[in-house]
């Protein structure tokens, strides 16, 4: 009886220890919901499904988009809402065509890029860069009145106290208006491009607050800050129904047209002036509940309130957070701990919400547009990746469907350069239209991304189907890498260029040639499609193993890696000193290729650090710097990187990482953070022991469960 009692008491000892390193994960998510308490332009919080995002102000809804527009502003965006301006001139896309032979082959590759004469070609360029355009979708807010009738500004507004909880996905905002209290309950449905609100106030008694719909026009610029009120006559919007609980506006734009279908507690949807619709709910009760949907096509009656999307948001996010993998710094003794773990969680829900759907995502998601709404597939890796090293595979493979979509267009491109398979489009909408521009045109690290993030989701299960799915793809890709590569005779290698722009895009094409890290990526990749050759039972492609064996050498001078091999002047020219430091990339986001030495690489490191000017840098250089460090053995270094204090790796209040007064916010910064750190923790193929990436001084108390390790 006594040995049985040892071993019962062992077994207990043994169980609460396991039991102690079960991650609480609601209490991680929750200890950093974001708390408002006064109008802060850059501190907007959002709501989502991946594929439709509302975002907020500090009343809950979007009742001030003009104060905020400057700030992370009040976007309604979904992955359907496009447009185009009248082709009134009747441009062709031919007219944005250039045609190119930079290693002087007798070939006339025709490349889309920004001309700047004669004029008509110039204002074909235009036209293909702004159309399709994404689409701000409209303004839904809270009208308010003060006692004297005069509507209230966002001044005029007291005891602010907002908060998300990011656990349940729902935002609870509370103010007062001539001291009377207002409190906006606000979710979005999960399954449908729909928000639920609900608001409680004496001002409904008193016919002071209402709720109301202005649709915007579509800028045609950069950005799209969702509060353009011009051109008031390029477009029409008219009420289609209107009954006591229920009404449907129609908007009508020059080339697409939608629906705005309102349910709500009793009450009425009428026009209250251009654009500009106001829902009045009955006086009776001092708490109103609605719903509001956008759609492409004229909805069904759909009697949903705040109730049903509260009760979607729940189930939503808890299935969110309950899935895949999570981590906990509690204990933790660096100081930078619990700010990591925040821009992790923040950005867990922000790419969540907003980068969920079937394409590529913008840079700012589905906030504001830049680059007119359209996607950049080379960013998608930063977009993608940290889905599938994070235990949820099935958030990147829907994101995948754009390259099925866009495979044809993809494969004219290379047809068109006079390559075999398929070219990725840079820089397109979610058809994969190109758009001229005299950088994309040129970049190519795009290219092997979907051979990456495909690889991924086959190392999750190792499963079959993944092979079949995606096969045709990879070796279309693979074909075009082959043939893209040039055989230079005079070195018995194939080249990556001339006509390159690397990732550090402040190389000219017609000088570049052999970028380190496209390189590297290049190698990597090209062996991967092999090895998917021989998984599916297939021979080896001969030609992609001779561009294998002969493909060119990192360029290396002085003992360091070179940006380029047409840059001797690497780390000695400023200019060459500015933008993404991406000869870090060809080791950290890419694994180690026999082709690298790393003691040449912590050289590099070293210059990079010392010498780059830091302050012209985007969001993910400093995520990839810090994978750079990892996989060179340096944590501290790593950590280093991930907080280095230059504006352009902030993250605010809300979790966005802020760019410039440009771009206030950036999401591929946040998936390189997710990414690195998933990386840190689990590791890579080659790395040994736990948490590789994270110093060994007992500073860093660490739970992890549910991560995989990067290639």
């Amino acid at each position: 009886m006594k040995k049985i009692a040892i071993y019962l008491s062992l077994f207990c000892i043994g169980f609460s220890s396991l039991t102690a390193q079960k991650i609480d994960r609601k209490k991680v998510v929750q200890r950093h919901n974001v708390v408002n308490t006064k109008a802060d332009t850059l501190s907007t919080l959002t709501v989502g499904n991946g594929k439709f995002a509302y975002t907020v102000d500090i009343t809950g809804m979007q009742s001030f988009p003009e104060y905020y527009k400057h700030g992370v502003s009040l976007g309604t965006q979904s992955e359907w809402g496009w447009n185009s301006f009248p082709n009134t001139k009747d441009y062709k896309f031919e007219e944005t065509l250039k045609a190119y032979d930079f290693n002087n082959e007798g070939r006339k590759a025709l490349y889309s890029v920004q001309l700047k004469e004669p004029e008509r070609n110039k204002g074909a360029v235009e036209y293909f860069r702004v159309n399709k355009h994404r689409l701000q979708l409209g303004n839904i807010g809270i009208e308010l009145l003060k006692k004297d009738g005069q509507k209230a500004k966002i001044s005029d507004l007291t005891n602010i106290n907002q908060k998300i909880d990011l656990w349940t996905g729902i935002i609870t905002s509370e103010f007062s208006l001539d001291g009377t209290p207002v409190k906006v309950w606000t979710a979005s449905f999960q399954n449908s491009d729909k928000i639920g609100v609900k608001i409680e106030s004496d001002l409904i008694t008193e016919n002071r607050l209402k709720v109301f719909a202005r649709y915007p026009s579509p800028t045609g610029q950069f950005l799209d800050d969702a509060a353009f009120y011009g051109n008031e006559n390029d477009h029409t919007t008219r009420i289609v129904s209107s009954q006591s609980t229920q009404g449907v506006i129609h908007h009508q734009l020059q080339s697409a047209d939608y629906y705005t279908q309102f349910y709500f507690t009793e009450g009425k949807l009428r026009e209250a002036g251009k654009h500009y619709f106001v829902f009045e709910p009955s006086s009776k009760n001092k708490k109103i509940e609605l719903s509001i949907e956008f759609s492409a096509k004229n909805p069904k009656n759909g009697k949903t309130l705040f109730a049903d999307a509260e009760k979607e948001s729940i189930s939503g996010w808890e299935s969110f957070w309950k899935s895949g993998a999570a981590v906990d710094f509690e204990g933790s003794t660096d100081p930078r701990a619990n700010e990591l773990e925040r821009r992790i969680v923040l950005s867990e829900y922000l790419t969540k919400v907003q980068c969920g759907g079937s394409n590529p995502p913008q840079e700012t998601g589905l906030t504001f547009n830049s680059w007119y709404g359209k996607p950049h597939t080379e960013m998608h890796w930063w977009h993608g990746v940290h889905y599938a090293l994070w235990g949820r595979p099935e958030i990147l493979e829907k994101q995948l469907d754009y390259y099925f979509r866009t495979f044809e267009k993809a494969k004219k491109l290379a047809e068109r350069q006079g390559y075999k398979g398929v070219r990725w489009i840079k820089m397109s909408d979610n058809e994969g239209n190109e758009s001229p521009s005299s950088v994309a045109a040129f970049l190519i690290w795009e290219q092997p991304h979907i051979i990456y993030m495909t690889e991924l989701l086959y190392r999750d299960k190792q499963d079959k189907k993944v092979l079949e799915k995606y096969k045709d793809l990879i070796f279309a890709t693979a074909e075009f890498m082959a043939d893209y590569a040039h055989y230079d005779q005079e070195k018995n290698r194939y080249n990556l260029g001339k006509g390159v722009i690397p990732a550090q895009e402040v190389f000219p094409a017609k000088d570049t040639y052999n970028p380190t890290y496209e390189v590297a990526y290049w190698d990597w990749a090209l062996k991967v499609a092999q090895q998917w050759k021989e998984r599916l039972g297939q021979p080896r492609d001969k030609k992609w193993d001779e561009v294998i064996a002969k493909l060119a050498s990192l360029p290396v001078q002085d003992g360091v890696y070179l940006s380029t091999e047409s840059a001797k002047d690497s780390f000695t020219f400023p200019k060459w000193m500015t933008d993404h430091p991406a000869v870090l990339g060809a080791l950290g986001m890419v694994p180690e290729s026999p082709k690298l030495d790393k003691k040449i690489m912590k050289n590099t490191l070293d210059i990079v650090w010392e010498r780059w000017n830091w302050e012209h840098t985007w969001g993910w250089d400093f995520p990839m710097t810090a994978m750079n460090a990892a996989r060179l053995g340096l944590p501290n270094k790593a950590l280093d990187a991930l907080f280095m204090n230059i504006q352009t790796n902030t993250y605010l209040k809300n979790g966005h990482n802020f760019q410039d007064k440009r771009l206030r916010i950036y999401l591929p910064g946040n998936g390189g953070v997710l990414t690195t750190v998933a990386m840190m923790l689990e590791g890579w193929d080659s790395s040994k022991g736990e948490f590789p990436g994270f110093p060994k001084d007992g500073s860093w108390k660490i739970k992890a469960e549910g991560f995989k390790k990067m290639p």
